[in-house]
């Protein structure tokens, strides 16, 4: 399988699906791909992305597949996974996350194998990890 998109997408459901796109755009840089909406205006699925990559959301809901799953809202913050995005300007991404009113985790860091990160969570509690170390770069 030869592309130059990942093959590893990470996909949330949100209660406020709407207000994360928005969100997503705005602090990271994402691109609507695609959004479908269900009659009652709930986002049935999305895909935003960002260089070549991906995330897929939509609104929570009561079916079999969100039962599954819970947001770190009802785990008191707490998640049992993390991402990190590859932003060509980390201080830029930085500041639009704190402007957005992103709750931050760990400020802005140089780290000592490359680039400059830090992470914060987004209105409903998902953490996001962001930064200049590109890991594909670094490989080659």
């Amino acid at each position: 399988m030869s592309h130059t998109h990942s093959s590893v997408i990470a996909g949330h459901r949100y209660r406020d699906a709407h207000a994360a796109i928005d969100w997503l755009v705005k602090v990271f840089g994402f691109h609507k791909q695609a959004i479908y909406e269900g009659p009652d205006g709930q986002v049935m699925h999305a895909q935003l992305t960002l260089g070549g990559g991906m995330v897929m959301l939509g609104s929570a809901r009561d079916d079999e597949y969100s039962k599954r799953f819970r947001t770190p809202a009802e785990l008191g913050g707490m998640e049992t996974r993390s991402q990190y995005i590859v932003v060509a300007d980390a201080e830029v991404a930085y500041a639009r996350a704190l402007d957005a009113g992103a709750e931050v985790i760990q400020p802005l860091t140089k780290r000592d194998y490359g680039g400059t990160d830090f992470t914060v969570r987004d209105p409903e509690g998902y953490t996001w990890s962001a930064g200049t170390y590109d890991p594909w770069a670094s490989a080659s």
